[in-house]
């Protein structure tokens, strides 16, 4: 796997912050405020859509690793030749909504076609929370004998917090949470938790196993690109904290 050094860094440190865009986010103005608040909040990279205008409109605003998200694997050949640094296979939660499942042959098998296409450049990709717990654990270990460089857990729409506040918060992240302690535990590579998290829950991605952690809406949907910033960097200062905590 060849990452670029800072990148290396943040995931041997554990301290990874990915700024997700959105997988469906084609539109110029948001992906750039994101981008933004995720360079001057301090993220260690950004995810966009697999679009080659995205990645050099990303490439002109910041010096941070891009990485682009698809599920076809032939949507990653132009925006790597626009310069993406990573690939990502996932984000799925944006499909979920329109019954759109991936169940566990697919995305192994879209692994399998990605790396083929793409043998060396840095791979992560999505373990499904629709799948069990334990399927989950057992797709991710498949994914990392496929070629996966890094696994991403998911769940924040598959949670129904009941709770207000901090509660909701811990609520919402639990079951993305809970893939990462678990698959943590069997796969070489660093997993990143995504999906509902919070500056709340980052910390706890981190005690369980997490090298770090990616956030979307709770960056994306702001409406003032201050305030974003503000939340990229509440996010590094939670996961600069977690740190601390894990190494007493």
């Amino acid at each position: 796997m060849t990452m670029h050094s800072t990148l290396q860094r943040a995931f041997t440190n554990r301290r990874v912050l990915k700024v997700i865009s959105g997988l469906n986010n084609f539109d110029a103005t948001s992906v750039a405020a994101t981008v933004k608040a995720a360079e001057f909040g301090g993220a260690t990279f950004v995810d966009i859509a697999a679009n080659p205008a995205l990645v050099q409109l990303a490439k002109s605003l910041t010096n941070l690793s891009i990485c682009v998200s698809a599920v076809e694997p032939d949507k990653f050949v132009q925006a790597v030749a626009a310069g993406a640094d990573l690939i990502e296979i996932g984000n799925f939660d944006s499909f979920y909504a329109q019954g759109r499942r991936f169940e566990a042959p697919e995305v192994l098998a879209l692994t399998k076609q990605t790396r083929a296409l793409f043998p060396e450049i840095t791979l992560s990709v999505t373990v499904p929370h629709i799948l069990e717990l334990d399927q989950q654990v057992q797709l991710a270990e498949e994914l990392v004998k496929a070629g996966a460089d890094i696994i991403q857990t998911e769940g924040g729409t598959s949670s129904n917090p009941i709770h207000p506040g901090t509660l909701g918060l811990i609520e919402k992240a639990a079951p993305t949470l809970a893939a990462a302690f678990e698959i943590s535990r069997v796969v070489s590579v660093p997993v990143l938790c995504a999906s509902g998290i919070s500056n709340v829950t980052a910390p706890l991605a981190i005690a369980a196993g997490a090298a770090g952690v990616g956030v979307g809406s709770a960056i994306n949907q702001l409406n003032s690109e201050v305030a974003m910033i503000a939340a990229v960097r509440g996010l590094v200062e939670a996961l600069a904290t977690a740190r601390v905590l894990t190494q007493k």
